[in-house]
């Protein structure tokens, strides 16, 4: 932590920063769509399953009651 920070504002600062940079990353993969770029509906479903399965990895580490399931994450 720097000068005087709180653990919440740690979590504010880092948090922004890293939704903003994982926002980014996941428009890059919806740039793959375009016409330039060929793919199957198999390869667009597992990106799809990949980002919810990690999005599901994230709510479960926040939530009080349930735990993260590390082995379900297989890319």
């Amino acid at each position: 932590m720097t000068n005087g920070e709180t653990k919440n504002e740690k979590f504010k600062r880092l948090a922004s920063k890293r939704v903003t940079n994982a926002i980014k990353k996941i428009e890059l993969i919806g740039h793959l769509s375009a016409s330039s770029y060929e793919c199957t509906q198999e390869e667009v479903d597992k990106i799809v399953v990949a980002l919810q399965d990690a999005l599901e990895g994230i709510k479960a580490k926040f939530s009080k009651t349930k735990k993260a399931d590390a082995s379900k994450f297989q890319l």
